[in-house]
């Protein structure tokens, strides 16, 4: 399948998700997005998903499926920063909690291919997934231990920490948002336009 350099926008297209959705990421504002995407009839979600990862690998923001479903072909696809993630990753406190939570330690792409793996197999959804997108560490402990409940403001997240540091952050996010699916839908930038390259 051919790199994606020219999209038709539609309502709910890859592309569309990946400069609404994923738009933090894109900015370079927040380390990881997730998604479902469910393919139109005769399309094939991973292969968009691989097609996207070479037109943005070069900008620093790899796209992969973490879990795709047999029946139904959606795909749940996690567009990530690798070193923003790798770093989040091998803090000791992250790699202590994860480990007490089942996971084998390793590098990010070991951790990565656990998370998928359990999204796969296992039958409870795991929660843990929210440090892999940035989320504090605090607020996905909190988030585990109260069962999504009682928390002090919610957002893009639960949080259960710190929530000057959260509202200031999705308030961060929300603006970026409407800023590229204004440039997005009005066509004034595509989704390699709109992806900030790393350093």
């Amino acid at each position: 399948m051919p790199a994606p350099t020219h999209v038709t926008v539609s309502p709910r297209s890859f592309a569309c998700d990946l400069a609404t959705i994923c738009a933090p990421t894109l900015a370079g504002l927040k380390p990881a997005s997730l998604f479902r995407y469910q393919p139109a009839s005769g399309q094939d979600g991973t292969a968009m998903a691989v097609a996207w990862h070479a037109l943005l690998a070069p900008r620093g923001v790899t796209v992969r499926v973490l879990k795709a479903c047999p029946v139904t072909g959606a795909v749940l696809v996690y567009v990530y920063r690798p070193t923003q993630v790798a770093a989040i990753l091998q803090r000791g406190d992250v790699q202590d909690f994860l480990q007490s939570e089942g996971y084998t330690p390793g590098d990010a792409e070991s951790m990565l291919a656990q998370l998928s793996q359990r999204l796969c197999c296992e039958e409870d959804f795991p929660h843990e997934i929210g440090l892999f997108l940035g989320y504090p560490l605090g607020d996905v402990i909190g988030f585990i231990e109260n069962h999504g409940q009682n928390c002090l403001c919610c957002g893009v997240w639960k949080v259960y920490t710190n929530p000057e540091a959260a509202a200031g952050a999705f308030r961060k996010f929300s603006k970026c948002t409407r800023v590229y699916r204004r440039l997005f839908f009005g066509g004034q930038r595509n989704v390699e336009q709109l992806t900030v390259k790393s350093a």
